[in-house]
């Protein structure tokens, strides 16, 4: 059976922290073999829909919204933009009236992971984990999600969190080839992930970034 290698929260220009162009994301991509993306950008969607433009094959249409609580959750497979501010239970809610997927980012990093409380809020709700965020520069942090995911009965998902094209693909989860929706998920269950750490030195290219202006 065909595996798929699949990098499931990378960052475009579209989000304000962020310069990579969509058809050099998709480029760079292709080139490192993975075999689907998703774009989640921060608060914003239209990234993720030029990039799809590009390459429907390869892109999952996705979007990484801050609630009202100040953390992170994210919508995969949706079609249309959350506004930044709604509350973590009624984004969730939004996802799935898209017939979207909810996927939550760095659980347990400090300052945009969700922690204990807003997880036991949103948990009936949550479709996959991140178990692994090659930003998160604290292996105990995704070990975490790892555990919580799994005393859970949740399938894990893995991703670079890519503001910059040289972070794209460090991290990848390998999964089953999968035709639908329903089967993304189950492919996850067994998924294997593959991933490595980014340089400390990545935060402050997106720091940098917030102060470039740009043509979107």
């Amino acid at each position: 059976m065909t595996n798929l290698r699949l990098d499931l929260h990378i960052h475009t220009r579209a989000s304000r922290d962020c310069l990579s162009d969509y058809a050099d994301v998709v480029a760079t991509a292709r080139a490192r073999g993975l075999d689907r993306i998703a774009i989640t950008d921060h608060n914003e969607i239209e990234g993720a829909f030029r990039a799809r433009d590009l390459d429907p094959e390869l892109v999952i249409v996705g979007e990484e919204v801050k609630t009202a609580e100040g953390v992170d959750v994210t919508g995969l497979f949706v079609s249309e933009k959350i506004p930044k501010g709604t509350p973590a239970i009624e984004t969730a809610q939004a996802i799935r009236e898209q017939g979207g997927l909810i996927y939550v980012p760095h659980p347990f990093a400090s300052g945009k992971g969700l922690g204990e409380e807003v997880l036991a809020a949103i948990e009936p709700w949550i479709d996959i984990v991140e178990v692994f965020n090659a930003r998160v520069h604290r292996p105990l942090l995704n070990e975490r999600a790892r555990r919580w995911a799994e005393e859970r009965g949740l399938p894990g998902g893995a991703g670079s969190d890519a503001h910059t094209l040289r972070e794209i693909g460090r991290g990848v989860i390998e999964v089953p080839s999968y035709e639908s929706k329903s089967g993304f998920l189950e492919a996850l269950r067994t998924g294997r992930v593959a991933g490595r750490y980014s340089s400390y030195l990545v935060h402050v290219a997106s720091t940098w970034a917030r102060f470039v202006p740009r043509r979107r």
